[in-house]
């Protein structure tokens, strides 16, 4: 097998990013024991894992539909806290390199999150100072979510960054990103672009501000579907 799609980047200080792979356990059992001594097609993670994934999409729908906003906090953090469970795995015992810029370090955290826990194809880009974007050229979901589905992203991203935060401070460095998207593939484009801009504390975060508005316009549906 060649180069794997998570393996590589072209920036130098790629090869001094430090990360773990998470479920360590597990994936070495899958590649030792599974993948190398029997005929099992890897192929089915896929249908598996989409399994999964509907799962959750029917769950919140259902607990919304329910039991409303306090139903629909109680999910939310469940998934907020898997999120961090997979950054503090990502990141546990590794060190941030004194010269690596700060959004080398969020561009390739992001990419181990895109590539691996998302299992994804993703083309980043580090644009200047403080800034860095990154295209989701496919994801696992885009052929079964619908627009409103990608939300449950949301709430593992939310975990990630929050895991993020806490583990650049123990690095001395202050984790202060925004994160926006300029497009996504179910509600009809080709990739799903997503922005990283340095910020400030006193902001208003635009990612918090739009999933509250999604939590907002979920439970508005919920609401309609009981009628």
């Amino acid at each position: 097998m060649g180069e794997k799609h998570w393996e590589k980047r072209p920036e130098a200080n790629w090869e001094k990013f430090q990360f773990n792979q998470p479920y360590a356990k597990g994936l070495k059992r899958l590649k030792e024991d599974v993948l190398e001594k029997t005929n099992f097609d890897p192929a089915t993670l896929w249908q598996w894992g989409t399994m999964q994934a509907m799962a959750v999409i029917e769950i919140l729908k259902s607990v919304e539909k329910k039991f409303g906003k306090e139903g629909q906090a109680l999910i939310l953090q469940c998934l907020r806290k898997i999120g961090y469970d997979i950054g503090k795995q990502v990141t546990d015992g590794t060190l941030i390199p004194e010269d690596m810029p700060d959004e080398e370090w969020v561009s390739f955290y992001a990419t181990i999150m895109n590539r691996i826990a998302y299992a994804s194809l993703e083309s980043p880009e580090i644009i200047e100072k403080n800034k860095a974007d990154f295209h989701i050229d496919w994801c696992p979901h885009q052929d079964t979510y619908e627009a409103m589905d990608c939300r449950v992203q949301r709430y593992f991203v939310q975990g990630m960054i929050d895991a993020a935060t806490d583990y650049c401070k123990s690095q001395g460095r202050e984790f202060v990103w925004d994160i926006w998207f300029r497009s996504t593939i179910p509600s009809g484009s080709q990739t799903c672009h997503f922005e990283m801009q340095q910020g400030d504390t006193e902001d208003t975060r635009q990612w918090a501000e739009y999933t509250q508005l999604m939590e907002e316009r979920a439970l508005k549906i919920a609401k309609a579907d009981r009628v």
